[in-house]
Formats: structure tokens, C-alpha cells, sequence
């Protein structure tokens, strides 16, 4: 991406909590407990399903975009709390463990953001992608990396916090 595109914190939502509480403490009040099962149930069940068919049906069932040709790997996680604000492009990948977040609890305020996983992109296993990050279509984020930032169209990404990897960095593993 380039230095005039916003930040995954530009784009995120801010919301206060409203006593002296943890935003956490108080996360009935952010989302309806019964919506949070319901989406629980749903992610439990695709987490485990042997069909990708019925994982995207599932993810569909909640929210979540589901392009066409999506792989979502087994044990994969979305967003239990708002799982409507992820984006997923046709053929993208999510690997195995792979965890998309759309929301942050944090002490005076939770934070919501959209993900979005850009056509045939890959996310590997074990990846986590924060609140309000975009993955540009055919990008690569490495296994067990962190993205907090965006990732730009055909780039590759790797590491705690997810760096763009260059022909350099390659040579040397």
C-alpha cells in the first residue's frame, strides 16, 4: 500500500466505554449475547466441518462475505463478535488456525474494523490479521505472522508483526 493510504487505525470504529470498567467487562453491552452464541455455535461448527461447501454456507449464515472458490482451512477462526465486517474474495485462502479479528476490547473503548482478503489471496496457517487490515489480491501472509497493517496486492508478508519479504530476505533462510 502506499504512504497516502490510510491505516488499519484510520479505518477502524472507536467506540467509548461508558463506565470505569474494561470495554471487555462490558461487552454485553457492545453486542447482543444471544447474536455472540448464535455466531459461536456457527464458527465451532465450520471450524470443524470437513466440507469447504458447507464452511462458506456457515460463514454465509453470519455474516461474512464469502466470495467464490473460498478455501477456508479447518480449525480457522473468524470474528465470533462481528464476523459481518469480514470480506473474503473469490478464491482466497485461509489456512489452517488461521484467526480474522474485527474487534479489539481494550480499557476505555473496543475498536471495530473491517478485514478484507483480496481475490486469491493466502493467508497461511495459524495467521492472525487485526481489525481494519486489508490483504490485496494475490497476496501471501507466511504462517504464525501477525498482520497489523495492510498488505499490498502480490506482496508477501511474514513474521510477529507480518514485514514484506524481498528476494534478500529470502536468500538468507
Amino acid at each position: 500500500m502506499t504512504d497516502d493510504t490510510p491505516s488499519r487505525h484510520d479505518r477502524v470504529r472507536r467506540h467509548a466505554t461508558p463506565s470505569t470498567h474494561n470495554s471487555l467487562a462490558r461487552w454485553t453491552d457492545a453486542r447482543s449475547p444471544l447474536r455472540v452464541a448464535i455466531n459461536y455455535v456457527v464458527v465451532w461448527l465450520a471450524r470443524i466441518s470437513p466440507s469447504l461447501r458447507l464452511r462458506r454456507w456457515l460463514l454465509r449464515r453470519i455474516g461474512v462475505t464469502v466470495g467464490d472458490g473460498v478455501s477456508w482451512g479447518l480449525e480457522a477462526t473468524p470474528d465470533v463478535f462481528w464476523p459481518e465486517l469480514i470480506t473474503l474474495e473469490d478464491h482466497a485462502i485461509v489456512g489452517y488456525d488461521a484467526t480474522l479479528l474485527c474487534h479489539e476490547f481494550l480499557q476505555d473503548e473496543y475498536r471495530t474494523g473491517e478485514v478484507v482478503v483480496g481475490e486469491r489471496a493466502m493467508i497461511g496457517a495459524g495467521a492472525i490479521v487485526l481489525p481494519g487490515v486489508e490483504i490485496g489480491a494475490g497476496a501471501s501472509v507466511a504462517a504464525n505472522s501477525l498482520v497489523t497493517r495492510d498488505v499490498a496486492p502480490g506482496e508477501t508478508v511474514a513474521g510477529v508483526p507480518a514485514r514484506p519479504m524481498d528476494d534478500d530476505s529470502l536468500a538468507e533462510d
